[in-house]
């Protein structure tokens, strides 16, 4: 655990002196937020007067798991760089054990993407979205986050460790981003999608997590409770198996590299 510590604070170093990483990853998000969700609030007020007051706090949700992803992209590219410099072959050669070094790279994302999704919270809190005062419900929407961003983290690390092109690298990856993003409840209630893609929505994680995001950190509301019909403890469990499934993948893939 002291290796992973060790690793998490020299990634997280490096962040603060590389900021323009954290800022890069911001802007996708800040735009949906700005562009997408401001911009969707107003064609549904003009299908009719109050219809749009609700759609920020639906989709703000969808734009954190969205920060979560873009985050662990650059995490896994930053993996990808180490390997190619042969840093990581530095790690290799300490007496610790293989899974340390991954964890302290999985949690130095997952701290970055929890910074990205408070802001991207209170960037939505400013464009209009309700959000829960229960405190309770924040911390359990920051495991939520957690677990998301250590699942996703493990995928990129995998994918970064099986090629040695940047290229190759991103094209991988991104194949999965927008699949994640518009194959889910993100955008739009699961109850609106035919049923293949309904199938499709319910074996995304990112379904759970912007599901469990809505039910607990955004204000009661009848437009966002109506289309939440997954149990949160649900929510939990499915992120749960995520997180430790893409950890595993991770390390496998890792294994496979190194021999």
């Amino acid at each position: 655990m002291s290796a992973s510590l060790v690793l998490w604070q020299k990634q997280m170093k490096k962040s603060l002196v590389h900021s323009e990483e954290i800022v890069g990853t911001l802007i996708q998000p800040i735009l949906w937020v700005v562009l997408f969700g401001v911009g969707m609030r107003s064609l549904m007020e003009a299908v009719g007067p109050g219809e749009g007051d609700g759609y920020m706090t639906f989709v703000l949700p969808g734009i954190v798991a969205l920060t979560v992803v873009g985050g662990a992209i650059g995490g896994g590219s930053a993996w990808l760089n180490e390997r190619l410099m042969g840093i990581v072959k530095e790690y290799l050669v300490a007496p610790i054990p293989r899974l340390s070094i991954l964890m302290g790279n999985a949690l130095s994302i997952t701290t970055k993407v929890l910074i990205q999704s408070i802001i991207i919270m209170l960037v939505g809190i400013l464009m209009g979205a309700d959000l829960s005062a229960n405190p309770l419900g924040w911390l359990g929407g920051f495991l939520l986050i957690a677990g998301y961003g250590i699942g996703f983290s493990g995928i990129a690390i995998a994918v970064a460790s099986k090629t040695d092109s940047s290229e190759g690298y991103h094209m991988m990856i991104f194949m999965l981003q927008l699949p994640l993003l518009f194959w889910s409840n993100s955008l739009y209630p699961l109850a609106t999608l035919p049923t293949w893609m309904r199938v499709g929505a319910m074996l995304n994680p990112t379904t759970y997590v912007v599901t469990g995001l809505r039910t607990i950190t955004m204000a009661p509301s009848a437009d966002v409770a109506a289309v939440d019909t997954i149990a949160i403890w649900i929510c939990f469990a499915v992120i749960a198996v995520f997180a430790v499934s893409g950890m595993g993948l991770a390390l496998r893939a890792f294994k496979s590299a190194i021999k």
